[in-house]
Formats: C-alpha cells, structure tokens, sequence
C-alpha cells in the first residue's frame, strides 16, 4: 500500500487535523509521524504529531469541558444514551478500525475483525453500567439523628495513555468507563499506531457528545511526559512497559494526580501432574503466538513436572511448527509479523542472551524461511532455562516462551512467584478445588484453570510491577470517581442523581 493510500482506504475525513474541542483544528507542531508498515518495512502514512501547544490546547478545552460543561453533571443514564449512539458509530467503522491495526502492527485480520467487534459491546456494557453502578449510597451516620450519603462523582479530565500493540482495545477499556462515569478525556495514542484514535475522533463527533468531552493527540514519547505533567490533567491511565510506567507514576505522585497503570507480564502457566501435556501444549502455544505474542497477559513461562518435561518440549515444538506465519491478509494466517523494528531487534537479542547464558534453541529463534521482507519471527521454544535467567525474569513481548521443569507442587509455585511480574497465570489440572488452592497462592492478577482466561467484564491488572489498580468491570468505573461524603441533617426530598 503506497503513502498515504491507506488514509483513503480508512475513509479518514481529516488525517491532517487534531480533534480538540469538538472541532477539527490545524496542528500547532509541524511535526509529523510516520507509519511504518511491519509487512513491507515502508511508510505507508503519515499524520501529524502534537507538540506541547497542542497539548496545551487540549488540556484548556477538556478542562473548559468538565469544569464549565454539562458531561460531568448530566445523569448517568443521560451519559449512556451518548455511549450507545457512539458504540452504533463505531459498528459503522469496525472494518476501518480492523484494517487500521492490521496494516499498523501486522496483527492477522480475522483477529482484527473478531476482536475489534467484541470490543465495540463495551460501550454498550459501560452504558448499562450507568444504571447498576452505586453513584450515590445512603448511609448511617455516627452523628445522631444525621443523613449520611457517600456519593461518587467524576475524577475530572483524564489523559489515556495508549500502547501500540491493541490501541483500540487499550482505548475502549479506558475511555468507555471514564465516559460514563462524567470525565473528559484526552486520547493520546502511541506514535507507531494513531489511526483508531482518528476513526474514533469521527465516531466521537458523529454521535453528538459535547464539545471537549472526547480530544485526540497523536504524538511522540516526550509529548506523553508533557501531557503527564500538566496540572490540569486530574488522572492518567496509561498502559505500557514497566520502566514508563516508572516515570508515569512518579510525575503523577509528585503532583497527587490519581492514576492507573497497566504495564507488563511475565507470566507463568503450572501444569499438574493430573494433566494431559499433549492438551496442554495444543492450548498454550496458540495463546503465546497472538499478535506475534506482543500481549501482556501472555502465558510465557511453562512449569512442568520434571517427569513429563521431555514430551511436553515434544509437543510445544510440533504445535509451533503448524502454527502459520505469514501475510496478515490471508485467511490461513494465524501470526503476522512482529510491530516494528525495533521489537523484531529486541527479540532477536534476548533469544541470543538466552543461548549466552546456557539455554537450548528448540525450535524458532529466526526469520522463517521465505519471508526476507518484514518483521517476520518464528514462533521459539527455549529449554534448560534457570528461573532466575533474564529470559525467565524479563518481559520479551514477542513469540517466545521459556520450559522449567519442577520438583513438587511447593517448588512450582515458587517459581511462579518468583518474578517483579503479577499480571495473568494459569494452572492446568482437571481438579478445580486444587486450582482455587493454587490460584489463592500466586500472587498475580488473574489465573484461570486450563488456559490463559483474562475476563474484562470483571477486573484486570496486576500485583507488583504490572501495576497499579483495575480496568474491566465494574472496578474500572471506581478508578475514574472521587469519593464524597455528605451529611445532612435530613434525608433531601426527590430523586438523588
């Protein structure tokens, strides 16, 4: 796809403006992003960037939005009809959106498509949310004869910090909460990806909500430390790597600006002794090659009883050889290649780090065959790796996986703790009592029996460095209010909103 013809393709109605305010405005900055496709290694678009007057701008309409306009003070069912009008926008727009990250990131199009419309319901789910959610509760008071109300009311304007490997998955489960709970939000999508948050800006401004509610700026690194930095920016939810994350927080601390983050894994799978390793491996390796293992919550360390370590390495490797690696387009292909450059250079340094340090190459570890063009990497399998190794403790963000066999059942859920990560695990054993037992002693986020099984209609986010607070569910909704409490010497007369 030549420069700029995918702007076409996307139907994109401004792709040299910024959404600020309701309005599509000329960038300030004269800098400028390009896309780099992972398929072909050539720029296939390029957008504006935002420079710190821009920022400025957006900050000054998202404030004027929350602190003078009608978002924050509406009912919640008020706000949910908005979200329900957006989510029928963005049904009209899934295949942009679809074809946006797949020529962005080289994720696969049949998962584009499928995943892209699974998350489109959550504008719908968060909609419904407004009706359930305990925005005000009536409560005792320990002052006699008083009327207690702890009442929950929105943070304020929050920034959205967006990474590249799913940025409108990454975006929904922030922005759709935050909507719903009175906030105004600025969107600021990762450099390699910017165009979901364009599609969404056109979403935005065809289903009506107020002006500044919703203002989207692509840009840079450095812009993002910026915008973190602006006092007038009450929350940032940022989803990225534990070392930005860092920074994140710290700006946010030393200002005691809320905010979440979501940032990266190392997670473990334990199978138990009761459990088919063949299944097992059927399982997990499909779940370690989605889009090209560039996940956090991917299961990427495996805990195997030592007696059945062999014909469980057996089984990884046949499983990897079938997996299917190749043009995102195609309908067979289940692993495009890998986002950028960059990560492709990563990868390839940790699976030479690994051998350094006395693992063995099984299978992958390379540029399959016939693909010379693009970020192609094989799906890789490494063995006799020692848990404390930094193939075992490090967050790879690629299709790499690492086997340790394990002595008993103390020994297996030691190595699973023994990481700065907690964000997903799982446990394969046809016993629930004893997963829930295991579950209960892993100090990780989420675990689920027999797979990798993140649900985010109930919580998502991680213990130690794979950060701070919840998204999904109603938890998220918690994460974009501030608590209040109000007492009154009588019970107020009509509808509390």
């Amino acid at each position: 796809m030549g420069t700029n013809n995918l702007l076409q393709s996307l139907n994109l109605s401004h792709p040299d403006k910024f959404f600020i305010g309701g309005k599509w405005i000329d960038p300030q900055s004269k800098e400028s992003i390009e896309i780099v496709s992972p398929v072909s290694e050539e720029v296939i678009a390029t957008v504006p960037a935002a420079g710190e007057a821009d920022v400025d701008v957006a900050v000054e309409q998202a404030r004027a939005a929350f602190d003078d306009g009608e978002w924050p003070h509406m009912a919640p069912k008020e706000r949910a009809a908005f979200l329900g009008r957006l989510a029928e926008e963005l049904r009209g727009r899934q295949d942009d959106l679809a074809l946006a990250w797949t020529a962005q990131i080289g994720a696969p199009t049949g998962y584009t498509k499928a995943l892209t419309s699974s998350l489109i319901n959550f504008y719908d789910y968060y909609a419904g949310a407004a009706e359930s959610f305990d925005w005000i509760e009536e409560l005792p008071s320990s002052h006699e004869g008083q009327h207690g109300l702890l009442v929950r009311e929105p943070v304020g304007v929050v920034a959205a910090i967006v990474p590249w490997n799913g940025p409108f998955f990454t975006m929904t489960i922030k922005v759709a909460p935050a909507l719903v709970a009175g906030c105004s939000v600025i969107i600021k999508p990762s450099p390699e990806t910017p165009l979901e948050s364009q599609i969404f800006a056109e979403c935005v401004e065809a289903a009506g909500l107020p002006p500044g509610v919703v203002n989207v700026l692509p840009a840079d690194r450095d812009v993002s430390d910026y915008l973190v930095r602006q006092r007038g920016v009450d929350k940032v939810s940022f989803t990225g790597s534990t070392a930005a994350g860092r920074r994140v927080g710290a700006v946010c601390a030393d200002r005691m600006a809320r905010v979440t983050l979501e940032l990266g894994g190392k997670s473990a799978a334990l199978i138990l002794e009761d459990y088919d390793v063949v299944e097992a491996a059927r399982v997990l390796v499909p779940t370690s090659c989605r889009n090209s293992g560039q996940v956090c919550t991917n299961l990427t360390r495996y805990l195997v009883p030592a007696g059945k370590h062999d014909e469980f390495v057996a089984a990884l490797q046949q499983e990897m050889r079938n997996i299917k690696v190749g043009d995102p387009d195609d309908e067979d292909t289940y692993m495009g290649p890998i986002a950028t450059k960059r990560q492709f250079e990563r990868i390839q340094e940790y699976v030479r780090i690994a051998e350094a340090e006395g693992a063995r190459l099984v299978t992958g570890g390379r540029r399959p065959q016939g693909l010379e063009r693009g970020y192609y990497f094989e799906p890789t399998l490494l063995v006799n790796v020692d848990n404390q190794s930094r193939v075992a403790q490090e967050e790879i963000f690629g299709p790499v996986v690492v086997v340790i066999p394990y002595r008993d059942l103390d020994d297996a859920i030691a190595m699973a703790n023994a990481s700065d990560y907690g964000l997903n695990g799982a446990v394969f054993t046809h016993d629930a009592d004893k997963a829930y037992q295991i579950a209960r002693s892993i100090r990780t986020g989420t675990v689920g029996q027999n797979g990798s099984k993140c649900d985010f209609t109930i919580s998502f986010g991680g213990f130690k460095q794979s950060g701070l607070g919840r998204e999904g569910g109603m938890e998220a909704l918690n994460h974009f209010v501030e608590l209040k409490t109000i007492i009154l010497e009588k019970q107020p007369s009509g509808a509390l909103i």
